[in-house]
């Protein structure tokens, strides 16, 4: 008969590293070993300087902090999977650091000398407790790590869409070879050539390249006369065979095909000709990929004459995206060229839709956009948010030139919801009267929202205060900027309103560390990324960077870079939630494309032990925040 609990605790291990890479029978084994430990909030596992116990630990549920020195302060935070105590395991001295239930918990207990002989038979259980304890790479408090939800290559400086990209985009190349050997006949290789429908013959020797045939060579050898149609592959062939490796870029790959003038590239294991071939690019290849390339894009959206030619080239930018995503193309990075081609789309239909207009705008304007697309966050298409601000005109005009700037602002937000980006439930868009408004009438309304801060005012202040330009004159948006800075230094008590607005949305984890899924409602059972998890950041970066007057800033992970260099005592959190930003976007931008919707709901049943993990830990970040705003404008102050 099956042990029932021990199977349960090899099904949990076999979820994480180094258990998942152990056979099923070892993992069977060993749980029948393991001790299962109950401990309560606050309780001791084990002291520093304590003599090693015999086992290490895994947290199946709750959470474990490490702490260290007289002033306790905690180096480490263990969740769910984690291992700690493998002092004992990797040398003999005692515990360095003092564990500590910080809530509820239950742990499992590994024996050192029944897993022992499985670190030392299995490279990559041994490689991995190594590391464990050679590092603080899990460590959630780590300024080079924390937040983090995907390893993602080290990050660069941004640059413009139509500059140094194409040495980040890799080539989509053929995997599907088609070869023939050095004494294959001319006729058989351009029958096959025929047949496959492609360009180009490989010539292998020990499946590594020795010649390529491509249907130029067919043309000017076989077409011609020169060589009769017997003729063998090794008396027509190009050699030696151009080679790289598989991480070849759309840059070299132009270079290689310029420089050796040909028009395919082999693509080897090694990249050199003396391994084995696992695919090749062509010339089109080349040409498709430069096609889906964002200084491609912009050119293509500056020279659209209709809406739906935008609408095609949006598909090429959710492609792009795509592209980046699975080539691990820093997420800081991939942000900034994606929102620079949503910009770009917005002015092409601001531009089109001023020409469908029957005069000229009568005075100076400027288009905002609002919300995520304010904050340059907006990966995915989702609804509009935006405003129009227009010169001040005597009274007796103002009628008349709302009417204008109404009638255009329609315009655009049908252009925009006919290329993909769903109108506004709440209407907060510029067709709206009430977000369409002259300088002086948005200053009397920001006014009284500051003046005024009820639930509404502060709602809808915080969508606004995100905005940024995306077409129009940039005077009137900068007179706006100092308008808020100043009435808001007027009132201070709105920081106290607008901060209480940023701790309003609930935890994203619950007992046991659970993540927290909608009860009812169409979305049941999902998880909220956006409500639980990127609100609650954004919120906080929003009331700080306000508080500092620090205009042009919306990026919420620039906003928390800023705040890191204005505040260096608290640079170690701000750069936290920066990376925690960037991680969650990624992690629901993957998801959206994935699911073709806003990947703002998650199935939790759908993401694995790894990824749920990592969101627990991107999720620390977001009550160190909540507190410092807290404490910071006396929320507690507005309750009482």
């Amino acid at each position: 008969m099956k042990n029932t609990i021990s199977h349960r605790v090899a099904d949990f291990l076999k979820n994480f590293p180094p258990f998942n890479v152990l056979g099923q029978a070892d993992l069977e084994t060993l749980a029948e070993e393991i001790t299962i430990v109950y401990k309560e909030k606050d309780s001791v596992i084990f002291e520093e300087n304590d003599e090693p116990h015999p086992y290490f630990y895994v947290v199946n549920k709750g959470a474990v902090a490490l702490k260290k020195g007289s002033d306790r302060s905690i180096m480490d935070m263990c969740d769910e999977g984690d291992i700690f105590g493998l002092r004992p395991l990797m040398a003999q001295e005692n515990y360095k650091m003092s564990a500590k239930a910080h809530e509820e918990s239950i742990l499992y207990a590994i024996p050192i000398n029944i897993f022992k002989p499985y670190a030392q038979k299995n490279i990559a259980v041994g490689n991995f407790l190594i590391e464990s304890f050679a590092s603080n790479t899990r460590n959630p408090y780590s300024k080079s790590h924390r937040g983090k939800l995907y390893d993602e290559v080290p990050d660069i400086n941004p640059v413009a869409p139509d500059t140094h990209v194409l040495d980040l985009q890799s080539v989509q190349y053929s995997k599907k070879l088609v070869t023939c050997t050095a004494t294959t006949s001319a006729k058989t290789i351009a029958k096959r050539m025929t047949e496959k429908k492609v360009g180009a013959m490989l010539v292998v020797k020990d499946k590594m390249p020795i010649g390529i045939i491509t249907d130029k060579d067919l043309r000017n050898n076989i077409v011609t006369g020169k060589y009769p149609i017997t003729t063998k592959a090794k008396e027509i062939m190009v050699s030696p065979v151009i080679t790289y490796n598989k991480h070849l870029t759309i840059t070299q790959a132009q270079m290689a095909m310029m420089k050796s003038n040909i028009s395919h590239l082999c693509i080897t294991k090694d990249g050199t000709p003396n391994s084995k071939a696992i695919g090749i690019l062509s010339k089109h290849d080349v040409m498709v990929a430069l096609g889906n390339n964002p200084a491609v894009l912009i050119k293509a959206i500056n020279r659209a004459k209709k809406i739906k030619s935008i609408k095609q080239i949006r598909k090429s930018i959710t492609h792009l995206l795509q592209d980046y995503l699975d080539q691990n193309i820093p997420i800081k990075l991939t942000t900034k060229i994606i929102s620079e081609l949503n910009d770009a789309c917005v002015k092409q239909i601001i531009k089109l839709s001023l020409e469908e207009m029957p005069t000229k705008p009568p005075v100076k304007f400027a288009w905002l956009a609002l919300g995520s697309q304010g904050r340059s966050e907006q990966l995915l298409q989702t609804d509009q948010d935006n405003a129009m601000v227009f010169e001040n005109v005597p009274e007796d005009k103002l009628i008349e030139t709302t009417d204008y700037f109404l009638k255009l602002s329609k315009l655009i937000n049908k252009g925009l919801f006919d290329i993909g980006y769903d109108y506004c439930p709440a209407e907060m868009m510029a067709s709206n009267p009430n977000w369409c408004l002259s300088l002086d009438e948005w200053k009397k309304t920001i006014s009284h929202w500051i003046i005024n801060p009820g639930t509404d005012e502060v709602l809808l202040s915080s969508i606004f205060f995100d905005y940024n330009i995306t077409y129009g004159d940039v005077n009137l948006v900068n007179e706006l900027s100092e308008h808020i800075f100043e009435t808001t230094k007027k009132y201070p008590i709105f920081y106290l309103h607008l901060a209480s607005g940023a701790l309003q949305n609930p935890s994203p984890t619950g007992f046991f560390r659970q993540l927290l899924v909608e009860e009812d409602g169409e979305h049941k059972d999902s998880f909220d990324l956006k409500r639980r998890a990127l609100m609650p950041l954004t919120d906080a970066a929003r009331v700080l960077i306000l508080s500092h007057s620090v205009k042009s800033i919306n990026s919420t992970a620039e906003r928390f870079e800023k705040l890191a260099e204005l505040e260096p005592n608290n640079e170690e959190i701000f750069m936290a939630c920066s990376y925690a930003t960037r991680a969650l976007l990624k992690f629901r931008t993957k998801h959206g494309l994935l699911h073709n919707d806003s990947g703002r709901y998650i199935a939790i049943d759908k993401l694995t032990k790894e990824e749920k993990i990592k969101l627990k830990r991107t999720f620390k970040t977001i009550k160190e925040i909540q507190e410092l705003v807290s404490i910071r404008f006396k929320v507690s102050n507005l309750l009482r």
